[in-house]
């Protein structure tokens, strides 16, 4: 199998969508395409992200630019994680042990990062370069509640780092606008990490950036996913053309 699916690889505009978890597929090869758990715990948050996939398939499609998805699960190894995180194949999460990768080795997981995570962040960065002025938005989505954890009220949360976060700040200003929006400002998570995706593809080489969390349970099925787009396409259109150069 393929590490990414590219759709519109050849719109014109300088918008960039990625969705580095689009996916709960395990490839054949990994554990023959079984990590161990039941289809109950592959289809929650723990395995990809729930709807992100339908919304930034639709967003790039408003905003007539490229959409880079991975296609494997980030259980298998998470394409959103630098090479050396320690949280770069998860062995518990959310109070699931994956039993496939409890005895992981360095040999098996250079295996995963040479066939999976290099070719999905290879081609992530050859659409980042086709012009010199890429704007890139990750799409990510969020669990309503982690297990023992308090209820996330948050209906969409932007994430940034001070690295480069006006397009991110201006952003934020915009939802907080909208009446009827909790809006999250690095919530339910703080900003960035070293190596993901955002740091290597947007901040070290100073292109614009947000990265959206939506919660899942508002994206989960197609016409919620629709919508949201449409929602979200002219705000970020509006955004980008306030912006100051």
């Amino acid at each position: 199998m393929t590490a990414f699916e590219i759709v519109g690889a050849d719109r014109p505009s300088r918008w960039l969508v990625t969705c580095d978890h689009a996916s709960n597929r395990v490839p054949p090869e990994v554990a023959g395409g079984d990590l161990g758990l039941p289809a109950a715990e592959m289809g929650r948050h723990i395995a990809y992200d729930v709807g992100a996939a339908g919304l930034a398939r639709a967003l790039a499609d408003r905003l007539d630019g490229p959409c880079v998805l991975s296609t494997f699960s980030r259980l298998v190894i998470d394409p959103n994680r630098g090479e050396k995180d320690p949280t770069l194949v998860m062995r518990l999460y959310d109070g699931t042990i994956i039993p496939a990768n409890r005895h992981v080795d360095a040999a098996e997981v250079e295996r995963r990062l040479e066939t999976l995570h290099r070719p999905y962040h290879a081609a992530l960065a050859r659409l980042a370069a086709r012009r010199a002025d890429t704007v890139i938005v990750a799409i990510h989505s969020f669990t309503p509640q982690l297990l023992g954890r308090p209820p996330r009220p948050w209906h969409v949360g932007i994430l940034h780092s001070p690295l480069n976060d006006r397009f991110s700040r201006a952003l934020i200003e915009r939802l907080q606008g909208e009446p009827d929006l909790c809006v999250g400002d690095n919530q339910p998570y703080l900003g960035h990490l070293p190596g993901d995706s955002i740091d290597r593809h947007a901040l070290q080489r100073d292109r614009l950036n947000t990265l959206i969390e939506l919660r899942h349970d508002l994206i989960r099925e197609e016409g919620q996913q629709t919508a949201w787009a449409e929602r979200l396409a002219p705000i970020l259109e509006e955004v980008l053309a306030a912006l100051p150069d």
